[in-house]
């Protein structure tokens, strides 16, 4: 790069710059985190067939699943090759026929037992009481918690079962293959996977002598003694991301945690719709920040200028270039340029690795900014206590559970007002 003047526009031009560097050392980090992913395949054979093969109870919490997959899913594990394992499914408070569908498949099939949960205790949030409730009437040496969207490959738990024995771990969660069918889906999952794969990377959460740690609600398999030792679901009864800080407590209790890529035996398609993106988001993401406000503003507006401020100047400056305004906006269009394009480039590996075409790389400022915008919506309205909902709950509101770790932000607003 040439040494340009002092000017409005060099400081620009070196802004792009650094820019160029940041995302070139993501996709640095992304060829990395990719290279070393090994997905799981299934075991074709297994000493956990016989008679001596520990017994799995499999928890799956269910809430308002009418209109998914929820037959479907709970087939697909009733389906498992795996011959010691009991299936326990909670009806949580539906307000649709989840409980009749549960109900009518337990008739054909003795192994799977359904639950009618009970109403919220105080303090308590609803996936991690309908977990704490299942649990309860668990008998299996493991506990596999996993959810009522998720398709299973029928090797798929005496795949997850002999790996955690032959690496001597205390819980193993496995990462679905994400099926997308909508423009949404198609451009939110890349985005979601790629931010996935950093955090992976920056909390090293396959290195055991570090506290960073993953758990994928989907498939998250433990002993069921390193669930106890922890304090069970009591401990996370007020964590919406209950699986990722369980994967962490698991870990800091000197339990090892296994976190494996799965395509080949799990499926899932999350979300159907933008409005269920949004919801599932903002319930999230501010939980994912440890509930910092000023750690979550700094990611937003940072990733706000890393995706936005390429494109933008690299088409504003080639359009001046071409009208014959500013040619020495040439300083601006190249590393506004190499930015996009390396931004295109890491979005579109992300999108391999999930199945999603390689054009849909194009949306990465697109899907960026509205992931970010969802981390925002999420920050504002827990901090202030607003709420977010899920599946037709208030979460975190000024009436319901306090979220842990929750700033002075919203103490002083409720002050304010009163």
């Amino acid at each position: 790069m040439l040494l340009l003047p002092f000017t409005g526009l060099s400081i620009v031009a070196y802004l792009l710059w650094a820019l160029v560097l940041a995302w070139t050392v993501s996709l640095v980090l992304t060829i990395y985190g990719l290279s070393r992913q090994r997905p799981l395949l299934p075991v074709s054979d297994s000493p956990l067939q016989l008679s001596d093969a520990p017994a799995v109870s499999v928890i799956v919490p269910a809430r308002n699943e009418e209109h998914r997959v929820l037959g479907d899913s709970i087939r697909s594990i009733l389906a498992q090759d795996y011959r010691a394992f009991e299936v326990i499914a909670i009806d949580d408070r539906s307000t649709d026929n989840t409980g009749s569908i549960l109900r009518s498949l337990a008739q054909t099939d003795k192994r799977l037992h359904v639950i009618d949960g009970k109403d919220l205790p105080p303090g308590w949030l609803g996936k991690p009481h309908a977990m704490h409730q299942a649990l309860k009437q668990a008998h299996g040496e493991w506990i596999l918690a996993t959810d009522a969207d998720i398709i299973f490959e029928k090797e798929a738990l005496r795949t997850a079962l002999a790996t955690a024995r032959a690496q001597d771990a205390d819980a193993i969660s496995l990462i679905p293959f994400f099926q997308t069918e909508s423009f949404w889906e198609h451009v939110m999952i890349q985005t979601w996977a790629w931010v996935t794969l950093m955090f992976t990377i920056a909390y090293r959460i396959d290195n055991p002598k570090t506290p960073g740690a993953l758990g994928v609600g989907g498939f998250f398999l433990m002993r069921h003694s390193a669930l106890a030792r922890v304090g069970g679901y009591e401990a996370l009864k007020n964590e919406v991301v209950e699986d990722v800080r369980l994967a962490e407590m698991i870990k800091r209790s000197g339990g090892r945690m296994l976190t494996i890529q799965a395509p080949h035996l799990l499926r899932t398609r999350m979300y159907q719709s933008f409005g269920e993106i949004w919801e599932s988001c903002t319930r999230t993401w501010f939980s994912g920040m440890k509930f910092s406000f000023g750690f979550a503003l700094v990611c937003a507006f940072s990733m706000y200028v890393m995706a936005l401020m390429p494109p933008l100047l690299a088409l504003i400056s080639a359009i001046a270039i071409v009208a014959g305004i500013d040619a020495q906006l040439w300083q601006l269009f190249i590393p506004a340029m190499f930015a996009w394009l390396m931004q295109i480039a890491v979005l579109m590996m992300s999108g391999y690795r999930s199945g999603i075409s390689a054009a849909y790389a194009l949306t990465a400022p697109l899907g960026l900014v509205v992931l970010y915008t969802m981390l925002l919506d999420s920050s504002i309205k827990i901090q202030t206590r607003r709420g977010v909902t899920w599946k037709g709950r208030l979460i975190y509101d000024r009436a319901g559970v306090t979220p842990p770790n929750v700033g002075l932000l919203a103490s002083n607003i409720s002050k304010i007002e009163k």
